[in-house]
């Protein structure tokens, strides 16, 4: 008899980064909310079989009745994941305590606590572990203070997706709760790396099979043109019927002029005076004003820096003087040809709904999510035996009485 997949439910889904990962490795989504319109949109397109709820997750007050309402028996539910908004623990931004978004982790677990799975997994960036919320408290102390109180042991971890094949070096803590029925050793719970930083999958691995296009051209529809050329490349294009998202952005002359000067790892910052960023409305006066990370060209044959929402002007091509397309930041996510991208490819700062490249950028990379859940599965198949966990609970006995 077929058995059924082990179904979970993503909450602050996004794009659906994290859903694929777990799909890649067995399991199915069974339930997924996202409040943004155009990250759902691209969701649905890509996960027809998930019933996708487009709603604020704080207007969502019973768990269970959601369940009911999707068709999604509670008992079927194995573990639920999410990447809670980072913006407010972020280290670029101004980590306000008082940040509303900074507490939306609570609404998560209070669908752990009501629905009871064997694991969850929460994703958010480094920040989230030193920062002090209002109540001067940190974060990651309240994550596993609450998670505790719905009957959960958590194993947080920091990976760098570089190590699970991902062309790109991005740091993300995982928060990994196992339900105490289950016996805890943490150290099973992390998994093991793939990649070293010699065999880490670089920025050109992963984009030079992809249409080679200037600024202002359209490359999506067209044909590769060339074979893949590595395995990363071959994995990419599998299930891909056409190209999607593979137009480059219009630039001024003026602009392609300074990207031209930039070498591998400089930005803005260290072109000469006459290629300098100019203030808006006085075109012959220097701006004053150069963001490190702008306008920055990516080595070709490192792993790329990690991929922010903003990344449609963070980072130049490796060779071609234009900020990468939105199927090339995909590409350096880990998401494969066949993953459209829904909604405007750009938009401005006042606009409501998240961009490709802003939902692109915001998602967890899914082989990184991969890697991830085949090591939970593991666990839940082949549970840690009496003397592992015995050993485990002299090791963190002997560790409290020594600090």
């Amino acid at each position: 008899m077929h058995k059924r997949p082990n179904r979970i439910i993503d909450l602050f889904a996004g794009c659906g980064g994290m859903s694929l990962g777990f799909e890649l490795a067995g399991y199915e989504c069974a339930l997924a909310n996202e409040v943004d319109e155009w990250a759902s949109e691209t969701y649905s397109a890509n996960h027809p079989e998930t019933k996708v709820v487009t709603e604020d997750i704080c207007s969502i007050k019973s768990p269970l009745d959601l369940l009911r309402h999707a068709r999604v028996a509670r008992s079927s539910v194995v573990g639920i994941v999410g990447g809670p908004p980072c913006q407010g623990f972020s280290m670029s931004g101004t980590r306000d305590p008082r940040d509303p978004r900074n507490s939306l982790f609570v609404d998560f677990l209070r669908f752990v606590e009501a629905i009871q799975p064997r694991f969850f997994v929460i994703e958010n960036v480094p920040g989230i572990r030193t920062l002090k919320l209002k109540s001067g408290r940190s974060a990651e102390t309240i994550i596993i203070e609450m998670a505790g109180t719905a009957g959960y042991n958590v194993a947080p971890m920091r990976l760098n997706a570089f190590r699970f094949g991902v062309p790109q070096s991005r740091e993300r803590v995982f928060f990994v709760g196992v339900h105490r029925s289950l016996p805890f050793v943490p150290k099973r719970l992390i998994p093991t790396y793939s990649h070293t930083p010699e065999t880490a999958i670089s920025a050109w691995d992963a984009i030079s099979d992809l249409p080679q296009i200037a600024s202002g051209e359209i490359g999506s529809g067209r044909p590769y043109g060339i074979t893949a050329r590595n395995e990363f490349q071959r994995w990419a294009r599998q299930g891909a019927t056409e190209l999607y998202n593979h137009d480059a952005m219009r630039h001024t002359k003026r602009l392609i002029e300074r990207f031209a000067v930039i070498k591998s790892g400089q930005t803005v910052e260290d072109v000469p005076e006459q290629h300098s960023q100019r203030k808006r409305g006085a075109p012959s006066e220097r701006s004053g004003k150069a963001f490190g990370q702008n306008n920055m060209r990516v080595f070709p044959d490192r792993p790329a820096p990690t991929v922010p929402a903003s990344f449609q002007s963070n980072f130049i091509h490796p060779y071609l003087d234009r900020n990468f397309t939105a199927r090339e930041g995909a590409r350096l996510q880990s998401f494969p040809d066949r993953y459209e991208f829904k909604g405007r490819r750009t938009t401005m700062s006042w606009e409501k709904n998240l961009s490709q490249y802003q939902q692109i950028g915001n998602a967890v990379p899914p082989l990184l999510a991969r890697a991830l859940a085949e090591t939970i599965r593991e666990y839940l198949d082949c549970p840690p035996t009496e003397s592992e966990t015995r050993e485990h609970a002299v090791a963190s006995a002997t560790l409290f009485s020594s600090t």
